[in-house]
């Protein structure tokens, strides 16, 4: 028998693993809750508290309480109608444990439980379960006992038995995650914060309160209740904006067993925001729901135009572009038999929720139009507006964005390219200044390398429409490298690069032009940012020199460790506020060590050398050679990147408004409020 025939007869019945119950969680909990990080942990909670909104979508529940208490608990509550404890027929155990043990169970299957609720799988409050080293479920029962059952590691200590008497009803569901299946174990209270907003503004009328009672935290309260929902997530959206439609145009209407709520508010800028869910869940990449209203609110906006006489007969009909220009909108519809598309329910695949959505929404806008003739007036007048700056946009794409060009045949003259042509294994670094773009060009591995030098900061697209983007050097040069075009014709597929590097410097100027750089991917390049392509370089901020040796920190803890490691002493560091012939500014750290290889003579103490760590603080790229900021930033092997991730749209949305948009008193504010919290403004 040949060696390669002797390991295929070795695989057999006997290498096939079976796990059963919650073992396929613990085994590979990335297929469930996405990662082991801190997305996954927090997810623990949106499993839990989905249940409980999927009981007050059910009308059964009214207030949801989440708490975060010491010794890394989380307790969510709701007073719905508790957990079923009566023995299931199939299983032989409670219906408690079914649904905390076992996969796909859950009362979200029959459709006699729940008429519409977020969870389609079934995994939610068991795979919390598999995943925490402890878990208590307390369950208000309606025949007015307590009911209490303890886990660990998703197994049973012991059946569920009653414990006391209650006069309400409801489930408390208390879990520590498991310190050996998760690499991050601090919740970030603002998240939370953020999504239990949320999911007040989606259920109208229900109170979520949340209490941060943990060890080490200044223990907070929040209360969240909402009577307009959605409509007042929309108002909360517009806080800093001024809008174009004082009263925001609202429909709830149900067909055929489905539900459908939107709310949309016209502002004066020129970015379309709009959050669609089904069942509460965001739906990031749309859907049927989406394509349906933006139909109708094309269709009757120029209906509405042409009716007025606003729109005269020879000019074009307004584009889906144009009326969507400063929108916003929230779209959540409710139904019984969600078909999503993809594991993350990113999209909404039901069919017929087009048409329920074109005709509903359609029939509402139409009338809220002729009620309101003044807000109907701006808003058209808005999309008028926004069609001759397409038109001028247009006219700069035919002068600018040349086919050629797009292909890489007429690229920028500054542009220093790579010779791969393969985009997956090359990279852009987009760099402040031509000082340190010499650098980078020279240090740089060129066979996939480029180096895109900025000359000062880029216009703030957040103050100009794209036909006015398009005129400024800095961002045309960029849009022709990527390759990619721009805003609604960007085509992923011809990306240049697969990762864009922003290098900017560690002082106010660089980070400002960081934002600027940001805040153009965010408003033009979305799918770059969603795509996972945009990273942030983090160059060092200290060069540490003893003798022979040198080292490189890239913040002060990693500095003072590295003095430490040196053998230098904190308490004797010396400020040199000279430059050297360099131009650099340095700190010397001065460690007295015994002479070596003297012979002591009587009467005389030790004789003793200094030897000096000094400390270099980097106050720009420009100060490194080619070698060093390649090895520092550039070097693969070494380096250190960020990679900008979007994670929730809307307050990505509001943060660029607030910090780089037309209205001052809100980024006043900010900029009071956070002034003691800055850090190494000077540099």
């Amino acid at each position: 028998m040949s060696k390669n025939q002797k390991k295929v007869n070795d695989y057999g019945a006997d290498q096939i693993t079976v796990l059963e119950g919650l073992d396929p969680v613990r085994k590979r909990p990335g297929m469930y809750i996405g990662s082991t990080s801190s997305t996954g942990l927090h997810h623990l909670i949106w499993e839990v508290v989905d249940n409980s909104i999927d009981e007050a979508m059910a009308g059964y529940a009214t207030e949801i309480t989440v708490s975060l208490l010491p010794d890394r608990l989380v307790s969510v509550a709701d007073n719905g109608r508790g957990i079923p404890v009566q023995k299931h027929k199939t299983t032989g155990v409670s219906a408690l444990e079914t649904v905390l043990t076992k996969l796909h169970a859950g009362g979200k299957f029959g459709g006699g439980s729940y008429k519409v609720s977020g969870g389609l799988h079934g995994v939610g409050v068991s795979v919390v379960n598999a995943l925490s080293e402890y878990l208590k479920a307390e369950i208000h029962s309606s025949d007015g006992k307590i009911w209490v059952q303890e886990y660990k590691a998703g197994k049973p200590q012991k059946p569920a038995k009653p414990v006391g008497n209650c006069k309400d009803t409801g489930t408390i569901i208390t879990f520590r995650p498991d310190s050996t299946i998760f690499t991050e174990l601090e919740y970030n209270w603002g998240k939370i914060l953020d999504r239990l907003r949320q999911q007040s503004y989606l259920t109208k009328g229900i109170t979520i309160n949340v209490f941060d009672k943990r060890e080490g935290h200044r223990e907070k309260k929040y209360r969240f209740h909402f009577e307009g929902g959605i409509k007042s997530y929309i108002k909360s959206l517009h806080r800093n904006k001024e809008v174009k439609n004082d009263t925001v145009f609202y429909v709830d209407k149900e067909i055929d067993n489905c539900k459908i709520e939107i709310a949309l508010q016209y502002n004066d800028e020129y970015n379309e925001t709009l959050l669609a869910f089904a069942n509460n869940i965001h739906n990031q990449e749309g859907g049927t729901h989406v394509a349906g209203f933006r139909s109708a609110l094309t269709r009757t906006l120029n209906n509405y135009a042409r009716s007025k006489n606003i729109l005269k007969e020879k000019q074009e009909n307004l584009s889906g572009d144009d009326v969507r220009e400063g929108l916003t909108a929230i779209i959540s519809v409710k139904l019984p038999v969600p078909q999503f598309e993809g594991q993350t329910k990113g999209k909404l695949g039901n069919a017929e929720m087009k048409g329920y959505v074109e005709n509903v929404f359609g029939e509402a806008f139409l009338t809220y139009l002729e009620e309101h003739p003044k807000e109907a007036e701006s808003i058209i007048g808005k999309c008028v507006l926004s069609a001759q700056a397409r038109l001028a946009a247009r006219t700069a794409r035919a002068t600018i964005l040349r086919k050629g060009a797009l292909e890489g045949m007429t690229l920028p003259g500054k542009l220093a390219d790579c010779s791969s042509r393969h985009p997956e294994e090359c990279e852009l670094y987009i760099v402040e200044g031509d000082s340190a773009g010499g650098s980078a060009k020279q240090g740089r591995n060129r066979k996939f390398q480029a180096i895109l030098p900025l000359r000062g900061k880029i216009l703030n697209v957040e103050r100009a429409r794209l036909d006015k983007i398009l005129v400024n050097e800095e961002i045309k040069n960029l849009v022709i490298a990527l390759g990619t075009n721009i805003d609604d014709q960007l085509d992923i597929e011809k990306l240049r690069y697969h990762r864009i590097i922003i290098m900017t410097d560690a002082d106010v100027d660089g980070a400002h032009i960081c934002t600027l750089l940001l805040t153009l991917f965010f408003r033009y390049f979305t799918p770059l940012i969603t795509g996972g392509y945009i990273y942030i370089a983090q160059p060092p901020l200290y060069q540490l020199r003893k003798g022979a040796t040198v080292r490189y920190a890239y913040n002060d803890e990693e500095k003072e460790k590295i003095i430490t490691e040196l053998g230098g002493n904190l308490e004797e560091t010396v400020e040199v506020g000279e430059e050297n012939d360099e131009g650099e500014t340095t700190e010397i750290i001065e460690e007295e060590t015994e002479a070596k290889g003297k012979k002591k003579k009587d009467g005389e103490d030790d004789k003793k050398k200094t030897s000096k760590i000094i400390i270099q603080r980097y106050k720009g790229l420009g100060e490194m050679n080619p070698e060093q900021l390649w090895s520092t930033t550039m070097d693969p092997e070494h380096r250190v990147l960020k990679q900008v991730v979007l994670e929730d749209a809307a307050k990505a949305d509001q943060t660029f408004d607030m910090l780089m948009g037309n209205n001052v008193g809100p980024r006043k504010n900010f900029i009071q409020t956070h002034a003691k919290k800055a850090k190494n403004l000077d540099f």
